[in-house]
């Protein structure tokens, strides 16, 4: 947090330890460097403003709020030269704000300073050095900020881009009577504790209900007596940027003290908030959000720090990541990376740990060790730094861990037993978050990450260094000690002017362009002039007449420093002015002159390449400050011939020995001395010099480290290789065993026999037969044994027919017991990612070889009626051939005989919910082109490709309510589906139009393919083709009623027959419900269809419902609605009564009763749109109508309603309860720890003037 405020500057050391070394200029004098390949700027930490750096940079990448501060001029803010007067009213902190933003943007250096800002807020030198919230200082800045901005046309700036409301209602369950509270907010804080996500998080915040019953009831203003009630809470309107503060400091009331939650916590890239809010009829693209800014703090509660993860919107800065990094990663050995990615979530390690346990419980502390044992971490030094200690961190996920009685043991709850099982990559599978029949589906709510196209460039901005990162960089600050703080989402309807983009200077004031140019070339003056005085290296000549070799390398003759000579010149300089130079320093100096690149090695000196080419710059031969040059003849040095470059470089070698009195032959007792060798020694040579009595050579590639378990022989084969071919490098250890030393050594296995642990191994199950289905073997094998052999010593060991080699595979067995793709027998263990230990089956069946490919498949998307099959092909197949190869093997080409095999078919990718999902549209891409991995699994999906542009619609059909049979349940009849549609499980694709259930209303009736610029009466057109539907007697596409289905319910209301299908933006997936009609109908924007329904007088029930067409052009009240329906009945006004049905709730809320319970001062206010809160009136909603000259009870529920609101209250009864048993077995580890003293906290402030 602090930035470089107590680095040490060691420039004054030199590189190298024979040199002087330069002395280091006074940082002052230097101008601030230059912006890196990012062309962003930083800001400079004064100590302990990281918060105040993450925050600032936010606002600069918010292009609404910085053009808007912008768009205010000296003649509203004042001028910064008038300052100083005392009767000038200047607004200082917009004032600064504006040429701070103005020199991020423009201003040539790596960080910007906030000191005059921070003066600006009345701070002193302490206040810049105390650490202080992020989420306190956003509200405390906006708060001076308006105060600073009152007057001016700024005056709404904060309002207009940030604020939002809140309603919080509280119904009451028998006079259903709402008590209304709105709160604004600047920024919505969300809990972190107890949930996984956002959405989760949103979810109960939003959407949950909380019922006052039994002990605790509500006093309901309208029955003045205490009441059942329930209590929820929606987002009424929408900020165009809403801020997310998430709750990560929490109290420990135990042991009375602060502490961060560090558990894991997502976010996606994009959200959508109508689940959330109060009204929901809007399109989509008002409620979608994107994530632009991610404050990061990375600590504890009492200290830490923060950093900024920023989209740039506006493609200001030079995304770029650094190739040379990423090839370093993939050249890491594979071992590496695999275990990395092993042991890197430590929820899935634990949780992989004690779902292989057959106990239903374990010891904490043999957790702990069995964790040792597999990973070969231990938790304190791989985890405890960011998760904490293992006990506090198993408690932390209560959802996941379940505790003994006593605490001291914990295993896996019941339902991650099955859900979370380890793959064999440490990796869990889990199911997706699922509340109340909504899922959060990935395709709606994408939490990975996006292609970094334009506009979706992140850069971590972490106070002077400014770094570019991939969006899924974001992932890893789900959890642990640093970890996202506060979340920043803009509307995705925010669309940015073309002019703007990559344009820093745009709608800049004119002042602050001059101002900035003006100190750009002032910037440009005071560089030119240190880097003319920073161009001198210092180099260090070396004298071969101070030199002697021996031991394979260069040696003084006297000491390092009288043997030195240093010598400055300018970089930009040829290198025939460098041997100029010499020469004049060196007048003794006779004969040829070389100079060569000399390095200090643990050997001694070496030298490399000569240096040639006088006309090249020494900065274009690499020479840097501190070089090492050798001024020498090019031949002998002190008449001995001197080898140079790489290929001859001396390597010290650790010669061990046993030594004589070994006891127990454990390698403990070693005799060790050091060898100069050069690289290019051939082992026999080596061999020869230090066993010339014979003997075996073993290596130990880890240095210093001599465990017995890395000791490797040298065969005879190898006596040809060099030192530096077999990887013997300074500080190796090569161990000589004499003859009467080699009964430790396999010699065949590479082995030293005394010394070596278990090896390691793996598991073969035969799955040939199935009387011995069950019994298994173990293999030995390293990570290099070839799968082929493995199979033949499973066959021996299972003693099986030899011949069952040339017909069998292994396959890998998951956690879940299934077997996996077939593994080719020319790849070794590491090739086939094998993890030592795993369980491998022994089946027929042929393996691919390395250029096949193992693939799933199954015919429709179902898997309870098609079963999963396999295949193997080429990868260099096509997808047509992989498509008639599938259909012959699951016998579909015999079916299609009248046809093309293939073309009444087509190929889709398996989606991560085991449904179709994308199609391999280009059938003649081969597998590999379309990177289709081996143990893919592929849907064959009946029917033709749709073209490009083309969607590809099943069509229902929705039977009037006037078929239904006389008796049932009317209430069952509402919407022809609403009750009905649970029993809709049958997919369209693929299906016969026939009805899914004989009393069912809803019928599928085919799919249809159909442009998106067709227009609605086209789709009508269309449908009325489908063999079903030509049963049916229509005659005109204007007597069918058109309605989306979405989750079992009709959905939206498709109306204007001329409008174009694109328009209704439908999406790939739309499934369309069609109506049949007795007259025509062609519904204006402002008409609302209803289902309005009688009740039956004496009776619980209602007769028919009928549709009711509503013009709410003028009006949409209470009593317009009123009059509308008694005209519908031929009633009088005052002898109805009317109700909304909500069929989630299974609740009645009366319509004709909202103005009497309001006073009149309100009621004003109150008579709003139907449309709005709390009724949200849409089409197809069930309005109940009850006749007072034949039924006096205002009672609109039935028997229905009855059962299913006792079914809600069973279930939230049984969700209580569990939250109840959780927070039992969720106790806090006390351990003691130190108190340490801190100093007290004070509270953050910013000064502003008055300018009322």
């Amino acid at each position: 947090m602090f930035g470089d405020l107590f680095e040490e500057d060691f420039s004054f050391l030199s590189n190298n330890h024979c040199g002087k070394g330069k002395k280091a200029k006074p940082r002052d004098s230097e101008p601030p460097a230059p912006r890196d390949f990012t062309n962003l700027s930083g800001i400079k930490n004064q100590g302990g403003t990281c918060y105040l750096n993450s925050l600032l940079q936010t606002l600069l990448f918010t292009p609404e709020f910085r053009e808007a501060l912008f768009a205010l001029g000296p003649e509203e803010l004042g001028t910064l030269d008038d300052s100083s007067k005392p009767d000038a009213k200047v607004r200082i902190i917009p004032l600064q704000l504006q040429r701070l933003f103005a020199q991020l943007l423009l201003l040539d250096q790596q960080a910007a300073s906030t000191t005059d800002l921070t003066e600006s807020f009345g701070w002193n030198s302490h206040e810049e050095m105390r650490q202080h919230d992020v989420q306190e200082l956003n509200r405390i800045l906006f708060s001076a900020l308006e105060t600073s901005l009152v007057g001016t046309s700024g005056h709404d700036l904060i309002n207009r881009l940030y604020h939002g409301i809140v309603v919080n209602q509280i119904v009451c369950k028998e006079c259903k009577n709402i008590s209304e509270r709105q709160e604004d907010f600047l920024d919505l804080t969300v809990a972190v504790k107890g949930v996984t996500g956002l959405e989760e998080a949103l979810w109960n915040m939003y959407v949950e209900e909380e019922y006052f019953e039994n002990e605790n009831l509500y006093q309901c203003g309208a029955c003045d007596k205490l009441v059942e009630a329930s209590k929820s809470a929606k987002l009424r309107k929408l900020p165009p940027f809403l801020t997310i503060s998430l709750l990560r400091f929490n109290f420990d009331f135990e042991k009375c003290e602060r502490y961060k939650e560090t558990s894991c916590y997502t976010f996606p890239i994009q959200i959508n908030l109508r689940p959330f809010c109060e009204q929901t009829e809007m399109d989509d693209s008002e409620y979608m959000y994107e994530l632009f800014s991610v404050i990061i703090h990375k600590g504890g509660c009492y200290g830490g720090h923060y950093h900024v993860y920023i989209r740039d919107v506006d493609e200001l800065g030079n995304w770029q990541l650094q190739e040379e990094e990423d090839r370093l990663i993939e050249d890491k050995p594979l071992r590496v990376t695999e275990n990395a990615k092993e042991i890197e979530n430590p929820l899935a390690v634990l949780k992989g740990i004690l779902s292989e346990e057959e106990s239903k419980q374990i010891p904490v502390d043999q957790l702990g060790q069995k964790l040792l044992e597999k990973y070969g971490v231990s938790w304190n030094k791989k985890y405890r730094k960011q998760c904490g200690a293992l006990r506090k961190y198993l408690q932390n996920h209560p959802q996941i861990f379940q505790f003994s009685p006593d605490e001291n043991k914990v295993g896996l709850k019941e339902k991650h037993k099955l859900l979370f099982k380890s793959d064999s990559q440490g990796q869990t599978l889990q199911s997706p978050l699922q509340k109340n029949d909504v899922q959060w589906n990935s395709e709606k709510n994408p939490t990975g990450p996006r292609d970094n196209s334009a506009g979706c460039h992140w850069f971590d901005l972490n106070d002077s260094k400014v770094h570019p990162i991939k969006e899924k960089d974001i992932e890893k600050q789900f959890q642990g000690k640093e970890s996202a703080y506060m979340l920043f989402y803009r509307k995705s309807q925010l669309k940015r002017p073309a002019e703007a983009r990559g344009n820093p200077r745009y709608q800049i004031p004119e002042h602050l362009l001059n101002e900035m140019n003006a100190a750009n070339t002032e910037l440009q003056k005071k560089r030119a002039e240190c880097d003319s005085a920073n161009n001198g290296i210092d180099l260090h000549l070396h004298l071969s007449s101070c030199y002697k070799f021996h031991n394979g390398a260069l040696h003084p003759s006297l000491t390092w420093r009288e043997s030195v000579v240093d010598l400055t010149i300018d970089r930009r300089k040829m290198l025939g002015d460098l041997r100029q130079s010499v020469f004049q320093m060196l007048e003794s100096w006779e004969g040829d002159m070389i100079l060569s690149i000399a390095r200090p090695l643990p050997a001694g000196l070496h030298l490399y390449q000569i240096l040639d080419g006088d006309e090249l710059t020494l900065d274009g031969i690499g020479l840097a400050d501190g070089a090492d040059i050798f001024v020498w003849n090019g031949k002998e040095v002190g008449g001995t011939k001197v080898m140079t470059g790489p290929d001859h470089e001396p390597v010290v070698i650790n010669v061990l020995r046993l030594a004589e009195h070994n006891e127990g032959g454990k390698g403990q007792h070693f005799t060790e001395s050091q060898h100069v060798f050069s690289c290019s020694t051939r082992l026999g040579d080596l061999r020869r010099a230090l066993a010339p009595s014979g003997g075996i050579i073993l290596k130990n590639g880890s240095g210093p480290d001599k465990e017995a378990k890395n000791w490797e022989v040298f065969l005879e084969e190898d006596m040809k290789e060099t030192v530096k071919s077999v990887g013997l490098t300074d500080g190796c250890s090569v161990l000589i065993l004499d003859s009467h030393d080699q009964s430790f050594v396999d010699v065949s296995g590479g082995n030293l026999t005394a010394f070596t642990y278990d090896i390691s191994w793996l598991q073969v199950k035969n799955f040939c037969r199935t009387d011995d289905e069950e019994k298994r073997v173990k293999i030995t094998a390293t990570i290099e044994t070839v799968m082929s052999d493995i199979k033949m010593k499973a066959i021996r060991e299972l003693q099986l027919e030899e011949e069952l080699a040339n017909d069998s595979c292994l396959r890998p067995v998951n956690g879940n017991g299934k077997l996996l793709s077939p593994v080719p027998e020319d790849y070794t263990v590491k090739e086939a990612e094998l993890k030592m230990g795993s369980l491998l089956g022994l089946c027929h069946g042929k393996a691919p070889t390395s250029t096949q490919l193992f693939l799933y498949f199954i015919v429709g998307s179902d898997q309870n009626t098609s079963p999963e099959m396999e295949i193997i092909v080429e990868e260099t197949a096509s997808v047509k051939e992989c498509l008639n190869l599938m259909l012959e093997k699951s016998g579909l080409s015999e079916v299609c005989f009248c046809v093309l095999v293939g073309d009444n078919w087509h190929l889709r990718r398996i989606d991560w919910c085991y449904e179709a999902g994308e199609a391999l549209s280009q059938e003649n891409a081969t597998l590999k082109e379309l990177n289709v991995c081996r143990g893919d699994t592929l849907v064959i999906t009946e029917g033709k490709l749709p073209p490009k542009g083309f969607l590809k619609i099943p069509i229902w059909w929705l039977k009037s309510s006037s078929h239904m049979k006389r008796g049932e349940n009317a209430q069952d009849q509402v919407n022809g589906m609403t009750c009905k549609m649970d029993a809709l499980q049958v997919s369209p694709a693929g299906d016969s139009p026939e009805y899914i259930h004989t009393d069912m209303d809803l019928c599928y009736a085919g799919s249809i393919e159909i442009a998106g610029e067709a227009s609605l009466e086209d789709l009508k057109m269309q449908a009325m083709t489908l063999p079903y539907c030509q049963e049916q007697i229509v005659p005109l596409p204007s007597f069918l009623r058109a309605w989306t289905l979405e989750n079992k319910h009709l959905g939206k209301l498709l109306r204007n027959n001329k409008q174009q299908l694109n328009d209704y933006k439908l999406g790939s997936r739309v499934e369309i419900c069609i109506e049949a009609l007795q007259k025509e109908e062609n519904l204006g924007p402002h008409e609302l269809l209803l289902r309005v329904q009688m009740g039956i007088p004496g009776e619980r029930d209602y007769y028919d419902s009928t549709d009711l067409v509503w013009d709410v052009s003028k009006e949409c009240t209470t009593w317009a609605l009123r009059q509308r329906v008694a005209s519908h009945y031929c009633l009088p006004v005052d002898k109805i009564e009317i109700a909304k049905y909500f069929p989630e709730k299974f609740e009645w809320l009366p319509i004709s009763s909202w103005t009497q319970q309001i006073s009149k001062r309100k009621r004003k206010k109150k008579q709003e749109s139907l449309q709005l809160a709390p009724y949200h009136l849409k089409d197809g909603d069930i309005i109940g109508v009850k006749n007072l000259l034949l039924d006096d009870t205002k009672d609109f529920s039935t028997v229905r309603d009855d059962v299913g609101k006792e079914k809600q209250r069973q279930l939230a009864l049984e969700k209580k309860k569990s939250r109840q048993a959780e927070r039992l077995q969720d106790h806090v580890f006390s351990d003691e720890k130190l108190i340490k003293h801190r100093k007290p906290e004070v509270a953050l402030s910013i000064n502003v003037g008055v300018f009322r």
